[in-house]
């Protein structure tokens, strides 16, 4: 097939793959799944009426309730529960079983799914890009690329944190989960290309943030199969662990007769819409620490009456204390892709290979198909991965008779329409900041969330950049030797990637000679946006919320920029490194930790 064919065959693959909105087959879930005996229903949960009810002996209380099984919850509720006890609170299920989520050749499919038990929510910020928020114990953990790289020694540094004590917690994650990867084809002409235009020196497999190209770790192993932050729970102390999956928070509860309101419990809803109660132990020390994401956690803190004060009136929450600085400083990563096309089936990769520059330019890729010839008859959403995040009109026009005619056309796309693999370019520690603002009061819907993307103009000189490196490899000898394609007309690719609707942003074809427009037209995520509790506006340096007592916030809405080339490492790390710091402050040596 010559290029021209497989560029026709690539685009629409793009709009029929984008369209088919029909549900993707969800990841099924059978009582063997929850694998530790501390993982239960949130509907077994037996709750008390008061806190006086639960002080009275007839209920039992937590040393630490923590809300969202995350990057962060999981290794945070792991150590503290060596010593303390502790709830651990997910509203989605459990990974283990879940097939979507294990393997990396599904790692579009549970991306794709858009059932109310997925493992991903799908959110369009109102910059009108696709993204999605983990729903499942274990967090981004399981719905990620895999790649895992520590945070730089700055950035520890900026951040204020003891670096014996990280570098004791970075160890202990990668001892458990974290893999060094095969290097597939794909990713190895990446870093050749990347040698080959300078990007300096090759620092070889390594999980430090080094200048120069490298090969990251990887949370998938030989066999392809995932592990998670939910496996970290391996390490917790089983007698001291309750972790109750599909527990929905609505609200933290507020004791408001002092001087500063307290946090004392917590109000969910079991997978049946059940209400309960779960409070916190009387014990000095005892905390409800919120580990619910860059947007769950501020909205959490607002849902329960923290934040502007205006805003939380428009929808009658009542206030408990005024903080203007909940939900702002937003920030995602831009992302834009090149799809470069091979004349041959490339093996399946997702990050391996890393370019990092000195001015906050990164470069990865990810290539192939992960299934069989078969699986493209099957609908995988509009958040299908084979092609990014995509979508070629807007939700309300997906009228049911154009999803059945787009999946049943869908049926006859032959297998070489997903030959070739994207060059993909990231900005480091965007200046372009954004917010978030509640909706309504129900916790399961998505707030509104602006992220500004370019709005800085050093953002868009930087991707600028990106995307003319990008355009090196794909010339260099390294690259035209493995994909074996003649076709050296950058411009066509690019206009393949506008074309291609990986977002709601209009579009400009036939602009190329314009980069900052083709960056603005392309913009995607990577799913790396932090901010909306940022320490010294919403938290202290000990990740206390500001005006209240005995409520924490430990996940990356703490971040005013993501660390490394990507962020779970050093998130699990934050989880694990916070809960020693913890237990060593709360009881000195006798914490055996």
């Amino acid at each position: 097939m010559d290029l021209v064919g497989a560029v026709k065959l690539f685009l629409l693959c793009c709009s029929l793959l984008c369209l088919c909105a029909a549900t993707a087959s969800p990841g099924k879930e059978n009582s063997s799944e929850y694998r530790y005996p501390f993982i239960r229903t949130a509907s077994s949960f037996s709750s008390p009426s008061s806190p006086s009810a639960s002080q009275s002996g007839c209920h039992k209380t937590y040393d630490y309730i923590i809300v969202g099984g995350g990057t962060a919850g999981c290794p945070l509720a792991a150590t503290l529960s060596q010593n303390f006890s502790v709830l651990l609170l997910e509203r989605g299920g459990a990974p283990f079983d879940n097939v979507n989520v294990s393997y990396l050749k599904n790692f579009h499919i549970s991306l794709a799914d858009t059932s109310p038990t997925s493992a991903s929510q799908v959110f369009i910020s109102t910059d009108g890009v696709f993204n999605s928020r983990a729903r499942v114990l274990g967090g981004g953990t399981c719905i990620n690329a895999g790649f895992y790289t520590r945070a730089s020694t700055r950035y520890v540094a900026k951040a204020g944190w003891d670096a014996k004590l990280v570098n004791e917690s970075y160890p202990w994650i990668e001892r458990q989960i974290v893999h060094q990867p095969k290097l597939a084809p794909w990713q190895k002409a990446l870093r050749d290309g990347l040698l080959e235009v300078g990007i300096s020196p090759f620092n070889g497999f390594t999980f430090d943030h080094l200048y120069g190209t490298k090969v990251g770790g990887t949370i998938f192993d030989e066999s392809g199969k995932r592990h998670t932050a939910a496996d970290l729970l391996a390490e917790a102390n089983p007698e001291k662990l309750s972790v109750l999956v599909y527990a929905r928070v609505q609200k933290i509860m507020f004791d408001t007769t002092a001087k500063r309101p307290r946090a004392v419990g917590v109000i969910f809803k079991d997978e049946n819409g059940n209400q309960h109660q779960a409070f916190l132990a009387k014990r000095r020390g005892s905390e409800i620490i919120l580990s619910c994401g860059a947007i769950g956690s501020p909205q959490m803190l607002m849902l329960s009456g923290i934040g502007p004060k205006a805003e939380l009136k428009k929808l009658n929450i009542s206030v408990v204390l005024n903080n203007r600085f909940v939900g702002k400083g937003m920030s995602d990563n831009p992302l834009n892709t090149v799809f470069v096309p091979t004349n041959r089936p490339v093996e399946q990769s997702l990050i391996q290979t890393v370019g990092i520059t000195k001015k906050g330019v990164y470069i990865e890729a990810s290539s192939g198909f992960g299934q069989s010839s078969d699986s493209i008859q099957y609908s995988h959403g509009m958040m299908s991965a084979e092609i990014g995040q995509l979508s070629t009109i807007s939700p309300r026009h997906r009228t049911a008779q154009a999803i059945r005619e787009y999946a049943e056309g869908k049926q006859y796309l032959p297998h070489e329409a997903f030959m070739g693999g994207f060059i993909i370019e990231k900005i480091a520690s965007p200046l372009s900041k954004g917010h978030l603002y509640l909706i309504n009061t129900n916790v399961d819907d998505n707030p509104s969330i602006t992220f500004n993307y370019f709005s800085h103009p050093y953002d868009l000189e930087r991707c600028v950049e990106g995307i003319r490196m990008v355009e090196k490899i794909v010339r260099t000898q390294h690259f035209i030797n493995y994909t074996k394609c003649n076709e050296k007309n950058f411009d066509k690719l690019l206009n393949m990637s506008i074309k291609a609707n990986i977002n709601l942003v209009p579009k400009h074809t036939n602009d190329t000679k314009s980069m900052e427009q083709f960056c603005k037209d392309t913009v995607i995520t990577i799913w790396h946006y932090h901010g909306g509790c940022h320490v010294g506006k919403v938290v202290n340096h000990q990740y206390k919320v500001l005006g209240v007592d005995r409520l924490r916030v430990i996940d990356g809405s703490t971040f005013r920029e993501s660390p490394g080339t990507n962020p779970q490492a050093t998130v699990m790390m934050m989880g694990r490194y916070m809960g020693l710091k913890i237990l060593r402050e709360r009881l000195g040596a006798a914490a055996g930790v």
